[in-house]
């Protein structure tokens, strides 16, 4: 129930979504006869269309999600294992058409991962990721993940791969019972910078302990909130995409999959008295 009501309130809430049904509402109107009301909504989807993609409210949305979680600190020492999350890394369905892997637009994780892999040799490489539609079936990004971690250098014996997870929920739950962590490893968990918060949200829920490894930044700073769109669609895309992250953090909260509305890293919480130096 929770991944069908997720799914749909994910589709509804999109705010591109939303601007257009209120602009064909408008048109719906005029053909009725309602001119005025109709003309006044139509107005009202063109120019707050316009506004979300030429105003930098997509940055400003953007900008404290991923400024939530610094750059991971290679100096905390090498990890035992690498999570990389799926959603968009690999476009299944084309890659079964063209006969190729076909990248989405959050394949620098996986190339991420890849530099990590090579980084630390030891390191497990676990990805998860299945098919996250609402109406199952076909392939799933984890079909050819495999292949893609082997051509960039990863022997398949360091790939661990989870397949049946449909959203952040089902990643987390189902990487915890593949890898069963203990106290004192240390995992690094690499996702699009966006998502991180609530990525990680779930992951100290469910008393999994990862260090951030933030990728696929959208904002360059703190100028961004006053600097406009370079494009219509690259506003627009940038808010239905931050807008997506702040819903899911809301909903999750309200489901009780993370604990804090806007999870932050662990080294933020004091120790305990009995813990520190």
């Amino acid at each position: 129930m929770f991944f069908v009501l997720s799914k749909l309130m994910g589709f509804f809430l999109v705010p591109s979504h939303i601007l257009v049904g209120v602009g064909l509402a408008g048109i719906a109107m005029l053909v009725i006869g309602y001119v005025r009301a109709g003309r006044w909504m139509l107005i009202a989807s063109i120019v707050l269309i316009a506004a979300v993609g030429i105003l930098p409210i997509g940055n400003g949305l953007a900008l404290p999600l991923e400024a939530r979680f610094p750059r991971w600190d290679a100096k905390r020492g090498p990890p035992i294992g690498i999570i990389v999350l799926g959603g968009g890394v690999i476009k299944p369905q084309m890659s079964a058409v063209r006969g190729e892997i076909v990248l989405g637009r959050t394949a620098a994780r996986i190339i991420a991962a890849g530099e990590l892999a090579r980084r630390y040799p030891d390191a497990h490489i676990v990805f998860t990721g299945g098919n996250s539609n609402l109406i199952a079936g076909g392939s799933v990004e984890a079909d050819y993940v495999v292949r893609f971690f082997e051509e960039l250098g990863v022997p398949r014996d360091r790939l661990i791969v989870e397949r049946k997870s449909r959203n952040t929920a089902e990643n987390v739950a189902f990487i915890k019972q593949l890898v069963t962590p203990k106290a004192g490893e240390r995992w690094i968990l690499v996702t699009s910078a966006m998502h991180m918060p609530r990525a990680v949200g779930v992951f100290q829920k469910e008393g999994f302990a990862v260090d951030a490894y933030p990728v696929d930044y959208q904002t360059i700073g703190t100028k961004d909130p006053w600097t406009l769109s370079g494009s219509l669609m690259g506003g627009i895309r940038k808010t239905n995409l931050a807008v997506h992250e702040w819903i899911g953090l809301l909903v999750y909260w309200m489901a009780g999959r993370i604990s804090v509305l806007f999870p932050r890293p662990m080294s933020d919480f004091p120790l305990p008295a009995h813990q520190q130096p």
